[in-house]
């Protein structure tokens, strides 16, 4: 701020506290990102980059940014951890989610008790801790991570089914790994009874999948009825819905991780003409939160105190990939018919990440005597696992012969409302599969008031006719009225792709629509 001085002499400025860290931050995301677009070319897991900038920058590295505060640490980490998760939910489709959603769920809650009850009696017998420290280690390692999978796991040419259900579990099982970390706390600290745990579980499942409904569902509400002069205001609404949602829950006593994934699905299937303009919003702000998490991370570990955990965390991590996932996938999939294919590949890509470590921080902020080494094993497992498993997810997926062999979607569309005209802009890519490539466009009308308005071809725009004759890698921009955007979605592609349209679902989005 500038201060006014007496006589000729200039005004001093007096910086503020908030402008080093202003300059801080925005130079350490911008070192992320570029490690992130620099090891992105290599395949090399962005998150891990990140980790190891915050240690080289951190006390026990170079010493430019000495920070240990555990308690903003989680404060932050959490902050981050719902931007994910909603952005995770808001990219989820319902029709995926509902396909996978019953072996979704057993891997959420049984899944992550048998996967945490196997590495909590390995560590109790292997590493001679005390009791309460093995089930907390077993605990927290139990989910997998939405960033880490959803990163590792889209856009990648993997069986579509097995797709489906990491995405699904990933965003719907860090509630039951919180309930065991946090209840394990409670249990050391205090003595809870069984009537205690069967409450606390029941009011974080329960409460966090009925808060997330009925906030995602007001937030859907206001987003297709209110009518803003700027689109930018849309993005804030449903970031103040993701906030509502885990705020609400948490108040309730309910999992805020699960009511933030289940608001972002809701809104995402509630308000799909809307999506597109919130996720471009989302989509940044959630990269943006992955490195700002791992760096931050990477500035709480103390590189020198990792040596003495290494034994320790690469047993647990041989244990938690080769034997407690294992052992988990096939108690939940095998009673639903999966192949044991689709079961191996389950469980090797079933991707540990920033979750676990900041689980591993309740133990430090709730002042846990074995906080530090909780700590340092967590976080060696999560960097063994994702350098073992991140990189070698689709290798393993062609080993297996899970590399999905079906054609690509007949087309891919995008919805961009103009509400001022009551109209949708509907693009529509044809790929190599499009029934009508090769046809002119006469011989091929688009459904229902639908119109191709132009056709981008080459990086050309062609205004067409009814001659004009439709190839591979058409862009078809569309012009519709604004009534139902997913069943027009739903029709378009069918027509492109020379199937029936889909019947929108009675509660969800139709069962061909992609947005992307």
């Amino acid at each position: 701020t500038w201060l006014p001085t007496h006589g000729r002499r200039p005004p001093v400025y007096q910086a503020l506290d908030v402008d080093t860290l202003i300059l801080v931050g925005a130079a350490l995301l911008a070192l992320g990102a570029a490690a992130t677009g620099l090891v992105q070319r290599v395949r090399f897991p962005a998150m891990l980059a990140s980790l190891a900038l915050g240690m080289a920058l951190g006390s026990d590295g170079l010493g430019w940014l000495p920070f240990d505060d555990a308690e903003l640490s989680q404060t932050l980490a959490v902050i981050a951890l719902v931007v994910i998760l909603f952005e995770g939910g808001l990219t989820t489709s319902w029709h995926d989610l509902r396909a996978v959603l019953v072996p979704a769920s057993l891997l959420a809650t049984l899944g992550v008790v048998a996967t945490g009850a196997v590495v909590a009696g390995v560590a109790l017998v292997a590493l001679g801790v005390s009791t309460t420290t093995a089930v907390l280690i077993g605990a927290v390692v139990a989910s997998t991570d939405a960033a880490a999978v959803f990163s590792a796991v889209r856009g990648q040419p993997i069986d579509r089914r097995v797709v489906r259900l990491l995405e699904a579990e990933s965003g719907l099982n860090d509630p039951a790994a919180a309930l065991l970390t946090v209840g394990v706390l409670a249990a050391w600290s205090g003595d809870p009874g069984p009537a205690d745990w069967a409450l606390f579980a029941v009011v974080q499942l329960v409460g966090g999948l009925a808060v997330g409904l009925a906030v995602g569902t007001a937030t859907a509400l206001a987003l297709r009825k209110v009518a803003f002069s700027s689109a930018g205001l849309y993005p804030v609404i449903a970031l103040a819905g993701a906030g509502l949602a885990y705020g609400g829950a948490t108040t309730l006593g309910a999992s805020g991780f699960l009511a933030t994934f289940v608001a972002g699905v809701v809104v995402a299937t509630r308000a799909p003409r809307r999506r597109p303009t919130i996720t471009l919003v989302t989509d940044a702000l959630a990269s943006t939160a992955q490195i700002a998490l791992f760096l931050l991370l990477g500035l709480l570990v103390f590189p020198s105190e990792l040596p003495g955990a290494a034994a320790d965390a690469l047993l647990i991590s041989l244990v938690l990939v080769l034997v407690a996932r294992p052992v988990a996938v096939a108690l939940c999939l095998l009673p639903l018919r999966w192949r044991p294919a689709e079961l191996a590949l389950v469980s090797w890509a079933g991707l540990r990440g920033a979750v676990p470590i900041v689980l591993a921080t309740f133990a430090l902020t709730a002042g846990y005597p074995e906080g530090e080494l909780l700590f340092n094993v967590v976080f060696f497992v999560v960097v063994i696992s994702t350098l073992a498993q991140a990189l070698t997810v689709r290798p393993v997926a062609r080993r297996l012969g899970l590399l999905a062999t079906t054609p690509p979607p007949p087309a891919l569309t995008t919805v961009l409302p103009i509400d001022e005209m009551a109209t949708d802009v509907i693009e529509v890519e044809l790929t190599t599969t499009a029934a009508v490539a090769g046809r002119a466009l006469r011989d091929v009308p688009t459904p229902g008031d639908t119109r191709v308005s132009v056709v981008v071809r080459g990086g050309a725009s062609l205004i067409p006719d009814g001659d004009t004759v439709l190839a591979v890698d058409d862009v078809l921009v569309v012009a519709a009225p604004a009534r139902d955007a997913e069943r027009t979605t739903a029709e378009l592609v069918a027509w492109a792709g020379g199937g029936s349209p889909a019947e929108p679902d009675e509660d969800g989005p139709p069962t061909d629509s992609s947005t992307s």
